[in-house]
């Protein structure tokens, strides 16, 4: 599930973790409900498409791990869903969100307001993203990649990719938020990934719990519907998904510009098993420079790399934090004397981070 932090080289330890984690939650929230209309995919959909198909129970036989992950493309949509959901890690953190999410025809609208920290509520229309931050009275939007959202980057074969490093195991039967539903077990077949456990209600395939687990099979972090309505009357979830009271609010746009890695300059000497490039994009993040963001997926997990320029007022401390399943590492880079910050964010284990960092060049 899942990583990506907006400022890479102001990481501060496991409190400034813990507010981006908050924002991971409104992406794996709305990430979640693209999976019901036309190109939606990430880390929770790819389990949650497996799921999909419409009625269709779960069969007798088994079914192994590709025809688990293959499903994300035959879901059926589920027009509209509400809920509340609840991210919780092992430490005892705790975040959570009410979803407001509809399909109409190809597009796909949604609306998460954060019930934890600080107020903010976020807006979708396709890619189309707008973040209302009422303490600062600014409407912060972006367009996100089509098929880039948070926490997977799911591309054409990405079900065959990850089907090559997990295997999945069906759990039975259980109930999650009153609702009736199958797991199954995702259990990686090395120690560079988690685990998974997840709840996908019977009917539609909607995913409505979902666990993240160690190599012990230890819980590290969870996160589930509390409660959901599936299928509400249409015109109510509309109602809320208008902006409103935000007259006054400053603007901003946040642009970013695609860029190659190589063309950068920057390359693995070595990749690690799975963990294929997503993509590279381009942002002027500070005066210092532009931050390159270099992303990695396995199908299933995501990592986030974030290369900068080395600056000695803001890039302090570097070392490691941690959150439930969440391992955010920050070092200068090639050494102690580098020109470069480099941040890696990702829901795996740490030493996936460090093979990452260990293998990186620069050949510029």
């Amino acid at each position: 599930m899942k990583a990506a932090a907006r400022e890479p080289g102001a990481l501060r330890g496991l409190a400034r973790l813990a507010v981006r984690r908050r924002r991971t939650l409104l992406r794996r929230l709305g990430g979640a409900a693209l999976l019901w209309c036309a190109g939606g995919a990430l880390g929770v959909a790819l389990a949650q498409g497996s799921f999909g198909g419409g009625a269709v129970p779960v069969g007798p036989q088994p079914r192994s791990v590709d025809e688990w992950l293959v499903r994300l493309q035959q879901a059926s949509s589920v027009p509209a869903f509400v809920g509340t959901f609840v991210v919780t890690a092992s430490s005892g953190a705790m975040a959570s969100a009410r979803i407001w999410h509809l399909c109409e025809a190809n597009n796909q609208f949604e609306r998460i307001d954060a019930l934890s920290g600080p107020p903010r509520s976020s807006f979708r229309r396709n890619d189309e993203v707008s973040l209302v931050l009422p303490e600062a009275h600014v409407v912060r939007t972006e367009q996100r990649e089509p098929g880039g959202r948070f926490p997977n980057l799911l591309r054409p074969g990405a079900d065959q990719a990850a089907a090559a490093f997990y295997t999945a195991r069906e759990e039975g039967p259980d109930r999650v938020a009153g609702q009736e539903t199958d797991i199954v077990r995702l259990k990686p077949v090395d120690a560079l990934r988690y685990g998974y456990r997840i709840w996908s209600e019977r009917r539609t395939g909607l995913v409505l719990k979902m666990q993240t687990l160690d190599d012990g099979g230890k819980v590290l972090e969870q996160s589930a519907f509390s409660e959901v309505q599936i299928n509400p009357p249409q015109p109510l979830v509309q109602a809320q998904l208008k902006m409103t009271g935000i007259e006054g609010y400053r603007s901003e746009r946040i642009e970013r510009q695609r860029t190659d890695a190589a063309q950068e300059g920057w390359r693995l000497q070595q990749g690690v098993p799975g963990f294929e490039p997503q993509g590279c994009w381009r942002r002027q993040m500070t005066a210092a420079g532009p931050t390159l963001q270099w992303v990695f997926s396995d199908g299933l997990a995501t990592v986030s790399m974030f290369i900068e320029p080395f600056d000695a007022k803001r890039h302090v401390r570097q070392g490691v934090s941690t959150l439930g399943a969440t391992h955010a590492m920050s070092h200068r880079w090639p050494d102690a004397r580098g020109t470069w910050w480099v941040t890696l964010i990702g829901e795996v284990p740490l030493p996936t981070l460090q093979r990452l960092l260990d293998n990186l060049r620069h050949d510029k």
